[in-house]
């Protein structure tokens, strides 16, 4: 597992697509979170979102209060989010064994493998090729 577990921080990897979160959990009294310098509200527009990234924090029971510092790179704004999903949920399981089975039960700790298939030679797209005539 690629999480670190450090004096200050415990930081995370999440990946989906082609998007990387790279997660920094703080204890703190109260909790924020900031991505790329932004706080979460002005990163994310919809609420849709902010609740996909957030999913890993508000699901399980007796979660902490967390300073969260993300700093995510490629991909779409909803693989980002993911990405930051899979981070929290890493850097989560790290701290408390009841919480990783908690969130490896909701199916946060699984990197989502789907991808886009490559273009192959000769058709439209991955499988769409040109339409076919008779004569």
């Amino acid at each position: 597992m690629t999480a670190t577990k450090s004096q200050n921080y415990i930081g995370a990897i999440g990946r989906r697509k082609t998007s990387t979160a790279r997660v920094r959990l703080t204890e703190a009294a109260k909790t924020s979170v900031v991505i790329n310098d932004k706080p979460i509200e002005v990163y994310f527009v919809t609420k849709e979102l902010m609740k996909v990234a957030m999913e890993a924090l508000q699901k399980p029971k007796d979660v902490k209060e967390y300073t969260i510092t993300i700093v995510v790179k490629g991909g779409g704004i909803h693989s980002q989010a993911e990405a930051i999903r899979h981070g929290i949920a890493r850097a989560l399981s790290t701290t408390d064994a009841t919480l990783k089975t908690d969130v490896k039960k909701l199916g946060f700790l699984k990197r989502d493998p789907r991808a886009k298939e490559r273009r192959k030679f000769g058709h439209k797209k991955a499988r769409k090729s040109s339409q076919w005539s008779k004569r």
